[in-house]
């Protein structure tokens, strides 16, 4: 029974821990994106995204991880014919990639606090697609195990996923766009306006 509680925590640890992932840096684009803002808006928001993000970090991202990491060290326990397993040592792989991941994303909330976050909105964007990769691999690998599959199936799915990442990025460039496009329309109004105004 005990591996089955380890088996049904471990999996409910990743969703959380995915969850919180794929949240957090999603409101570092908005964090960055509010420079773009006047004051006092600008201040309200980024004061607000700290909050937000620090909440999410230390309240479900960060248990999500440790519940994940401590029910597959409690999994490999119980098995530990896993460990000898090519694709364990991959999976395993992945997911220290993973940590390193979650470790760096908290070096950007700091940094983002203090100001001094030198990233684009257009690169967190890419960041933000990291853990989606990293899931795809790390699933197929617990299904598939030493029998990843090669054939079509496999390179349609690979295809799906790049597919999707590439439409994200297509429609965030598409509303940048549109954004700056209307401020564009909308600055030859407000300079009539002051024109007349004065």
């Amino acid at each position: 029974m005990a591996y089955y509680w380890f088996k049904a925590f471990h999996i409910i640890g990743v969703v959380v821990w995915f969850a919180g992932l794929f949240y957090l840096v999603r409101l570092f684009i908005y964090h960055v994106e509010a420079d773009a803002e006047p004051e006092p808006a600008q201040s309200i928001l980024k004061q607000q995204y700290t909050l937000m993000e620090k909440r999410l970090y230390r309240i479900i991202t960060t248990p999500g991880m440790i519940v994940t990491v401590a029910m597959a060290i409690g999994l490999l326990v119980l098995m530990p014919d896993y460990l000898k397993s090519g694709w364990m040592h991959a999976k395993l792989g992945l997911v220290a990639v993973l940590l390193a991941y979650h470790m760096y994303c908290a070096r950007l909330m700091r940094k983002l606090e203090q100001g001094e976050c030198r990233w684009s909105s257009r690169q967190l964007r890419a960041l933000n697609e990291a853990p989606t990769l990293l899931l795809v691999l790390i699933v197929m690998l617990v299904v598939f195990k030493n029998n990843l599959p090669a054939d079509a199936t496999t390179w349609l799915v690979v295809g799906l996923t790049l597919a999707m990442a590439v439409t994200i990025q297509l429609y965030a460039r598409k509303r940048r766009r549109d954004k700056e496009r209307a401020q564009q329309a909308e600055s030859p109004a407000v300079e009539e306006q002051a024109l007349q105004e004065s």
